[in-house]
């Protein structure tokens, strides 16, 4: 096991990621700025490209990048953003298609509206 330490500031007890068996597991990562702690202007579109932009910069310090993900798990605080959501989300991956589950919980650190973790390939 291989610890991958993100590029940002952390408060938390994890690791950004994982590397085990050939698999990067990357934490959490909400939409909040990690260096300013707030909550980018712009809604759902702004927050989901915050969140991956997050998780694309811990995978380049394993190597890797955005088309290396297998699997992301989305939790947002409003179901009723599912679409602005998606279409954020489609607009970063583009052709590329991990596959996702979406879920929606009361509310993440820092009242983000979104977190995302993800899975991806060495």
């Amino acid at each position: 096991m291989e610890i991958v330490k993100a590029p940002h500031p952390s408060s938390g007890h994890y690791s950004a990621a994982v590397i085990s068996h050939g698999m990067i597991y990357v934490s959490g990562q909400s939409s909040v700025d990690p260096f300013t702690h707030k909550v980018p202007e712009g809604g759902m579109a702004a927050e989901m490209e915050m969140s991956l932009n997050r998780i694309e910069n811990i995978l380049k310090e394993a190597g890797a990048d955005r088309n290396h993900i297998v699997m992301c798990r989305v939790f947002i605080t409003d179901m009723a953003e599912w679409d602005a959501a998606n279409e954020a989300y489609a607009k970063f991956f583009g052709s590329h298609k991990p596959a996702r589950a979406i879920y929606e919980v009361r509310r993440t650190h820092h009242l983000a509206h979104l977190e995302i973790e993800a899975i991806a390939e060495v």
